[in-house]
Parts: C-alpha cells; sequence; structure tokens
C-alpha cells in the first residue's frame, strides 16, 4: 500500500522536513509515505495575511473564502489517485487513540487500496474535499499549526505500524 500525504502548502522549515523525512523512512515498503505539496490559493494583499490599522490580521470575506478553498481543494483532488482511499483530516473527524489508529491502519491495509490523507490550507477544506473522503480524521481538538501536522501525521502512522507488527517502539499502555 502506498500512502500519500497531500498537503496544501510548500516551503517548509527544514525541522519540518527531517521530522516528516525521520517517520517516512522508518516505514517499510509496504506502507511506504509520501508527501505530495499543493500550491496553496493566490491571497491578495491584506487577505489573510497583512494586518488593519488595529493590528488584527485581515479577514477574508465568505464569498473570498469559498473561492480559495475551491481553487485548493479542486488542485487536492487533482493530485488525489482515482482509486485511493481519502482520508480527510478535519477538526469535526474522528478521534482515534493510538490504539484505534492501529486497527485503522490494519483495515486500510486490508483494503488493499492506496491511502491519500488531505490536509487543506489555514482555512481547512472544500467541501468536495470532504465530499471526496471516505473517512475524516481529527489529529487532536486543539488546533496544530499546518507544518507540524505533516510530522505529527507521519509519526503516528510509524507508530500505529510498530503496533500492528509488535514493535516495542509504542510502550503506551492499551
Amino acid at each position: 500500500m502506498r500512502i500519500q500525504l497531500l498537503c496544501v502548502g510548500r516551503r517548509m522549515p527544514t525541522w519540518v522536513n527531517e521530522g516528516f523525512a525521520e517517520y517516512a523512512k522508518r516505514l517499510p515498503p509496504s506502507c511506504a509515505l509520501s508527501l505530495v505539496e499543493i500550491e496553496p490559493a493566490a491571497r491578495g494583499k491584506g487577505l489573510g495575511r497583512g494586518r488593519s490599522k488595529s493590528g488584527q490580521r485581515a479577514q477574508l470575506s465568505p464569498a473570498e473564502r469559498d473561492r480559495l478553498l475551491a481553487d485548493e481543494g479542486e488542485r487536492l483532488l487533482k493530485a488525489t489517485p482515482s482509486t485511493a482511499l481519502a482520508v480527510a483530516l478535519d477538526v469535526r473527524g474522528r478521534t482515534w487513540s493510538t490504539e484505534a489508529l492501529a486497527r485503522e491502519l490494519e483495515a486500510w491495509m486490508a483494503d488493499g487500496r492506496d491511502l491519500a490523507f488531505l490536509v487543506g490550507g489555514p482555512d481547512g477544506l472544500s467541501r468536495d474535499c470532504l465530499a471526496r473522503a471516505e473517512q475524516r480524521w481529527s489529529l487532536s481538538p486543539l488546533t496544530f499549526p499546518h507544518p507540524l501536522v505533516r510530522v505529527i501525521l507521519a509519526e503516528q502512522l510509524y507508530r500505529a505500524w510498530t503496533l500492528t507488527q509488535g514493535h516495542p517502539y509504542h510502550r503506551g499502555s492499551a
């Protein structure tokens, strides 16, 4: 099974790339993990990047947010293999313990399809991406920086895989 992590965003800090690479290389070829970076939607001046006169971050209008989500979603879906089982990372998704994730990983491997994790940009995932996903996974009710999600996901997949193999990496209580 090939696993792709499809993430909106490019030009990550070195520590993010190194962290992701460290856990990806630990996974065996039967669970190969790769990263596909998706170009974020173009934000005009003052749209979600700049600051207002009061020092507050400029807010997107609902229409502009929908346009950005649709643009990023289109690129994410284009990069998603048509036969892959898609899992959206979404705050409204299911949370799993490490043991439950290991059971999910076993089920995904038994399914026989490749796996694609969809990670949106700062505004989340488009409705089309959420509709394409067969499952929704929430890493936590906390909000994480998008770069950190790459490292957390790779480490958790490695940890889940070690549990399926009886490897001592995971020493948490069951």
